[in-house]
Protein backbone atom coordinates (compact mmCIF):
# COMPACT_ATOMS: atom_id res chain seq x y z
CA UNK A 1 0.00 0.00 0.00
CA UNK A 2 2.86 2.35 0.62
CA UNK A 3 4.01 1.95 -2.66
CA UNK A 4 1.43 2.86 -4.12
CA UNK A 5 1.21 5.57 -2.59
CA UNK A 6 4.55 6.62 -3.15
CA UNK A 7 3.61 6.28 -7.19
CA UNK A 8 0.52 8.81 -6.91
CA UNK A 9 2.63 11.21 -4.92
CA UNK A 10 5.51 10.93 -6.96
CA UNK A 11 2.90 11.24 -10.26
CA UNK A 12 1.10 13.99 -8.45
CA UNK A 13 4.77 15.65 -8.06
CA UNK A 14 5.05 15.28 -11.49
CA UNK A 15 2.60 16.87 -12.86
CA UNK A 16 2.97 19.92 -10.56
CA UNK A 17 6.47 20.80 -12.24
CA UNK A 18 4.96 20.54 -15.65
CA UNK A 19 2.11 22.70 -14.58
CA UNK A 20 4.77 25.56 -12.97
CA UNK A 21 7.03 25.12 -16.18
CA UNK A 22 4.34 25.76 -18.61
CA UNK A 23 3.00 28.86 -16.31
CA UNK A 24 6.30 30.44 -16.20
CA UNK A 25 7.04 29.37 -19.98
CA UNK A 26 3.60 31.29 -20.85
CA UNK A 27 4.69 33.81 -18.55
CA UNK A 28 7.72 35.47 -20.21
CA UNK A 29 6.23 35.29 -23.90
CA UNK A 30 7.04 32.54 -24.86
CA UNK A 31 5.32 30.73 -28.13
CA UNK A 32 5.72 28.38 -30.49
CA UNK A 33 6.70 28.90 -33.64
CA UNK A 34 3.69 28.93 -36.29
CA UNK A 35 2.85 30.85 -39.09
CA UNK A 36 3.83 34.67 -39.60
CA UNK A 37 1.05 37.22 -39.71
CA UNK A 38 1.78 38.25 -43.13
CA UNK A 39 -0.27 41.44 -44.42
CA UNK A 40 -3.44 40.69 -46.03
CA UNK A 41 -2.15 42.64 -49.02
CA UNK A 42 0.37 39.58 -50.02
CA UNK A 43 -2.62 36.83 -50.28
CA UNK A 44 -1.44 36.17 -53.92
CA UNK A 45 2.10 36.76 -54.16
CA UNK A 46 4.50 36.84 -57.29
CA UNK A 47 8.12 36.14 -56.48
CA UNK A 48 9.98 38.07 -58.99
CA UNK A 49 13.84 37.19 -59.46
CA UNK A 50 15.45 36.17 -61.83
CA UNK A 51 16.53 32.39 -60.69
CA UNK A 52 13.44 30.96 -59.86
CA UNK A 53 15.63 27.53 -59.41
CA UNK A 54 18.11 29.29 -56.57
CA UNK A 55 17.93 27.80 -53.00
CA UNK A 56 16.45 30.74 -51.59
CA UNK A 57 13.47 31.05 -54.04
CA UNK A 58 12.55 27.65 -53.81
CA UNK A 59 12.42 27.88 -49.58
CA UNK A 60 11.48 31.26 -49.98
CA UNK A 61 8.28 30.14 -51.95
CA UNK A 62 7.72 27.26 -49.80
CA UNK A 63 8.02 29.35 -46.25
CA UNK A 64 5.29 31.87 -48.17
CA UNK A 65 2.82 28.90 -48.81
CA UNK A 66 3.12 27.27 -45.48
CA UNK A 67 1.98 30.66 -43.93
CA UNK A 68 -1.19 30.89 -46.38
CA UNK A 69 0.13 33.07 -49.16
CA UNK A 70 -1.09 31.78 -52.12
CA UNK A 71 2.33 32.17 -54.61
CA UNK A 72 0.80 33.03 -58.33
CA UNK A 73 2.96 32.38 -61.23
CA UNK A 74 2.10 35.78 -62.94
CA UNK A 75 1.94 38.94 -61.54
CA UNK A 76 -1.15 39.95 -62.89
CA UNK A 77 -2.70 37.33 -60.78
CA UNK A 78 -1.01 38.83 -57.78
CA UNK A 79 -2.46 41.62 -55.08
CA UNK A 80 1.85 41.92 -54.21
CA UNK A 81 5.10 41.89 -56.07
CA UNK A 82 7.82 40.83 -53.65
CA UNK A 83 11.02 41.12 -55.67
CA UNK A 84 14.01 39.30 -55.30
CA UNK A 85 16.51 42.04 -56.29
CA UNK A 86 20.18 40.03 -55.45
CA UNK A 87 20.34 36.21 -54.33
CA UNK A 88 23.93 35.36 -54.33
CA UNK A 89 25.97 32.80 -52.92
CA UNK A 90 29.33 31.21 -52.27
CA UNK A 91 32.57 30.61 -50.32
CA UNK A 92 35.71 32.45 -49.53
CA UNK A 93 39.10 30.97 -47.87
CA UNK A 94 39.52 32.48 -44.70
CA UNK A 95 42.66 30.72 -43.21
CA UNK A 96 45.44 28.25 -44.73
CA UNK A 97 47.91 25.88 -43.86
CA UNK A 98 51.70 26.87 -44.21
CA UNK A 99 51.50 24.71 -47.14
CA UNK A 100 49.27 27.24 -48.69
CA UNK A 101 46.65 24.55 -48.46
CA UNK A 102 42.92 25.72 -47.40
CA UNK A 103 41.78 25.43 -43.83
CA UNK A 104 38.90 27.00 -43.03
CA UNK A 105 36.04 28.73 -45.40
CA UNK A 106 33.22 31.00 -45.34
CA UNK A 107 30.02 30.34 -46.74
CA UNK A 108 27.74 33.55 -46.90
CA UNK A 109 24.52 34.03 -48.63
CA UNK A 110 22.88 37.77 -49.63
CA UNK A 111 19.73 38.40 -50.78
CA UNK A 112 18.42 42.08 -51.38
CA UNK A 113 14.35 42.23 -51.68
CA UNK A 114 11.51 44.56 -51.96
CA UNK A 115 7.60 44.02 -51.32
CA UNK A 116 5.11 46.18 -54.06
CA UNK A 117 1.44 46.11 -53.39
CA UNK A 118 -1.62 47.37 -55.82
CA UNK A 119 -1.07 50.78 -53.85
CA UNK A 120 2.61 50.92 -54.23
CA UNK A 121 5.91 50.10 -52.21
CA UNK A 122 4.87 48.28 -49.57
CA UNK A 123 8.84 47.30 -48.01
CA UNK A 124 11.90 49.30 -49.41
CA UNK A 125 14.75 47.38 -50.38
CA UNK A 126 16.27 45.44 -48.09
CA UNK A 127 19.39 43.64 -47.88
CA UNK A 128 20.53 40.33 -45.25
CA UNK A 129 23.47 38.48 -46.05
CA UNK A 130 24.21 35.33 -43.70
CA UNK A 131 27.75 33.71 -43.01
CA UNK A 132 28.80 30.75 -41.51
CA UNK A 133 32.36 29.16 -41.47
CA UNK A 134 33.98 25.24 -41.16
CA UNK A 135 37.03 23.82 -41.11
CA UNK A 136 38.15 21.69 -44.28
CA UNK A 137 39.98 18.77 -44.00
CA UNK A 138 41.47 17.36 -47.70
CA UNK A 139 41.21 14.10 -46.71
CA UNK A 140 37.58 13.65 -46.36
CA UNK A 141 36.77 16.14 -49.25
CA UNK A 142 33.24 14.50 -50.26
CA UNK A 143 32.34 15.12 -46.50
CA UNK A 144 33.50 18.63 -46.11
CA UNK A 145 31.60 19.03 -49.59
CA UNK A 146 28.08 17.90 -48.08
CA UNK A 147 28.88 20.08 -44.82
CA UNK A 148 28.86 22.90 -47.20
CA UNK A 149 25.94 22.07 -48.84
CA UNK A 150 24.11 21.36 -45.08
CA UNK A 151 25.88 24.86 -44.25
CA UNK A 152 23.79 26.42 -47.50
CA UNK A 153 21.07 25.35 -47.00
CA UNK A 154 20.65 26.10 -42.86
CA UNK A 155 21.47 29.47 -44.37
CA UNK A 156 18.30 29.91 -46.95
CA UNK A 157 16.15 28.61 -44.21
CA UNK A 158 17.37 31.00 -41.47
CA UNK A 159 16.71 33.96 -44.40
CA UNK A 160 13.53 32.57 -45.43
CA UNK A 161 12.62 33.27 -41.53
CA UNK A 162 14.25 36.86 -41.68
CA UNK A 163 12.03 37.89 -44.68
CA UNK A 164 8.85 36.56 -43.03
CA UNK A 165 9.70 38.26 -40.10
CA UNK A 166 10.49 41.54 -41.78
CA UNK A 167 7.24 40.61 -43.96
CA UNK A 168 5.41 40.31 -40.85
CA UNK A 169 5.94 43.46 -39.19
CA UNK A 170 4.33 45.38 -42.18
Amino acid sequence: MSSCRTRRLALNAGRSCALVALIFLTGCGFQLRGQAALPPEMARTYISTEDRQSLFARKLRAGLRNNGIDVVDSPVDASAVLNIIDDDTGRRVLAVSARNVPREFEVYYRIRFSLEGDNGVLLTPREQVLVRDYTYDETIVLGKAREEEQLREAIADDLVRAVLFQLAAL
